[in-house]
């Protein structure tokens, strides 16, 4: 008698054997496909991710291009810095550049005010501490 003919409790050995390849098959394959399912979330979230970062690039893309706009530069400066287009009397030619460089620079009109260094004025001593303790938080009971 071979080990395929062999009979384990009235059934052959080679039918229990082909069994349990079966049931491991069956279970590998509902593992893989469990692990694949949680693979295909976690793609399908940086998808959307992805999608998300996508649109707020064209958001910023399209702020940039507002804020950009020579208009609104050009209303910015003469609202806020005063500053606006140069003459036409003002303006330079390469041939007048020559006669430019030999003239002196006027200083401004009015003084300009210095602003003061932070670390001169500040105090050399640290802070007295406090005198009473003071309550953060009080916790209701």
């Amino acid at each position: 008698m071979s080990w395929i003919n062999r009979r384990v409790r009235g059934f052959r050995l080679i039918d229990l054997v082909a069994v349990g390849l079966l049931a491991s098959l069956i279970l590998g394959v509902y593992l893989a496909k469990t692990i694949a399912g949680g693979e295909r979330a976690k793609i399908a979230a940086v998808e959307r991710q992805i999608a998300a970062e996508r649109a707020r690039i064209r958001l910023l893309k399209a702020e940039v291009t507002h804020l950009e706009q020579p208009a609104r530069i050009e209303r910015l400066s003469e609202t806020y810095l005063g500053l606006a287009p140069v003459p036409i009397r003002r303006e330079a030619t390469p041939d007048s550049l020559p006669e430019l460089a030999t003239k002196p620079i006027a200083g401004p009109s009015a003084p300009v005010a210095v602003t003061p260094d932070p670390m001169a004025i500040a105090p050399h001593e640290p802070p007295a501490p406090l005198a009473a303790t003071t309550v953060i938080a009080e916790v209701a009971r």
